[in-house]
Parts: C-alpha cells; structure tokens; sequence
C-alpha cells in the first residue's frame, strides 16, 4: 500500500517555520512582511480560497490586507489598483486572484505587477529566470511540488524519469522546467498524445494536472512510483476528487498526494514563502 503525501501537514510544518523567522524580525523591530490579495466579484471558488490563504497569513504572522472589488470595475481601474500597490514600499506581495470577469484581460493585469512583488511567479520576467534556472520567485503549485519531493527524501532526482500530464502555464510547464532543472528526464503528455499509457507507464515520477475527474488509472501506473495528483474535480456525486482514481492506484503506487490535503494547501504555502522572501529582500534595500 502506498505512502500518502499529506500535503497539509507539511504545509504546517512551514508555516511554523515561517512564523518562526518572522518574529525574529518583529523581535528586532521590523515591519512584518504584508501581502496584499485583489479579488475581483464574488466567485464562490475565488472567495474560499482567498479566505484560506487570509488564514495562513494569520498563521505565520504576516500582515494581510485585502482589497474586493467590484466585478463590474473596469481594466483601466484596476491596473491603477496594481499600479498604487506597486509603489507602496510597505507592501511586499501582490495577488491579484484569478479568474477575472471576462472583459479583463487577465495577461495584462498580470504582467502590471511589479516582478519583485509577483509572489504567485507568473510575471515573464519571472517565468524567463525560472526557465534559465536564475533565483526568482516560482509559480506556488510547481514550487510546492518540488518541496513535496523533497520533504519525502527525493531531493535527488537524478536519473529519475519523470512525466508531467498537462501543459498549462501555471503548473504543467513550469513543474516540468523544475523537474529538468533538478536532473530529471522528463516526458510531457497531454490531451493530444497518442499512447499516453505507455509513456506514464514508464514514469518514476507522474504529475497529473489535466483536469479530468479519475483520469488516471492503476494501468497507467509504474509499480512504486510516485503521483503527484494537481486535480481539483467533482464526481457525479459533487464530492472533491482528484484526476487521479486514487483508490484503484493507491495499492500499486510507491507515493501518492490525495485531493483534498494533498496539493492544494502547499500552493498556499510556497505563497507565503514567496512573500517572505520578497519581505526579506525588500528590508535589506
């Protein structure tokens, strides 16, 4: 039987750690680190993890501030919203919570935050170093991953083959880049590839983030191997699952993250690590 990634009490175990660095500041009379969240409407989805990632700041002693606005505001509007935080120096990350209503151009806004206050990684200035392999702030899932690896005992992935499910610009390209950058040999699939089963069969290392409910079956699955499920789905009962059938792969598979506790709550861990990151570069300016 597998190994369960619990990927929630790692996160904890950050978050403890992050508290802990922080009040050695507080101690010594810094300014506490300070992320700021925009969130556009009231997405159900949006708003639940909005308010998850207002707890976790909590939980680390890091000033949060969020600032709602409303979902008919214009692009103009908010990127003068982007615009102010990225000239208040008390401010050390910006968020800005995805999706935008559909009359914002969500790569415009994006690319408005300044690079050095871009903790959730995905400005091109940060997604270019991380692809030349420069210190940068990481996309939160793909980082998150890689500290997953690492916190089991792989953070040494030399000669380990690893296959990625999916290509989006927000986990499935940049994990694959970590993965190559850590000296993996990595294979990407996604919904165009022919054969799919043959290549994860041969996968030390599988990423799922396609989207799919229990997509992925026992057969796709080498003996022993470590899934790593991104997937946030409802089944025909409307109950959380992966796109991983996790109890068909839990009996064949070495490790393996449930949905949910799994990934997820790492997501709001790397966000915290990147702000304070961001914070510790800023004081020493």
């Amino acid at each position: 039987m597998a190994q369960i990634i619990y990927g929630n009490e790692i996160a904890s175990d950050i978050k403890v750690e992050l508290k802990q660095r922080i009040e050695v500041y507080r101690q010594a009379g810094k300014r506490l680190p300070r992320l700021v969240v925009v969130l556009v409407g009231n997405h159900p989805a949006s708003v639940s993890y909005v308010r998850g990632k207002e707890k976790a700041c909590i939980a680390t002693g890091m000033e949060n501030e969020l600032l709602r606005l409303d979902e008919t505001v214009t692009q103009k509007e908010l990127l003068e919203v982007v615009k102010d935080l990225n000239r208040n120096d008390q401010v050390d990350g910006i968020l800005v919570q995805l999706p935008l209503p559909k009359h914002i151009d969500e790569q415009a806004v994006l690319h408005a935050i300044d690079p050095d206050k871009d903790v959730d990684g995905f400005h091109p200035y940060n997604l270019g170093n991380m692809m030349i392999g420069a210190n940068t702030y990481l996309p939160c899932t793909p980082k998150g991953i890689m500290e997953l690896l690492k916190r089991i005992g792989l953070d040494d992935l030399s000669g380990k083959t690893a296959v990625v499910i999916g290509r989006s610009n927000i986990v499935g390209k940049p994990i694959a880049q970590l993965l190559l950058q850590a000296n993996a040999t990595v294979m990407m699939t996604h919904s165009k590839t022919k054969n799919i089963k043959e290549i994860t069969r041969q996968a030390d290392i599988l990423i799922v983030a396609i989207g799919k409910a229990r997509y992925v079956q026992s057969d796709w699955i080498k003996k022993g191997a470590v899934v790593i499920d991104v997937g946030v789905n409802r089944d025909e009962n409307q109950r959380l699952c992966g796109d991983v059938d996790f109890d068909s792969v839990l009996s064949k598979c070495g490790y393996i993250t449930p949905v949910p506790k799994g990934v997820g709550p790492m997501t709001i861990a790397m966000l915290l690590s990147n702000t304070f990151d961001a914070y510790e570069k800023h004081i020493m300016e």
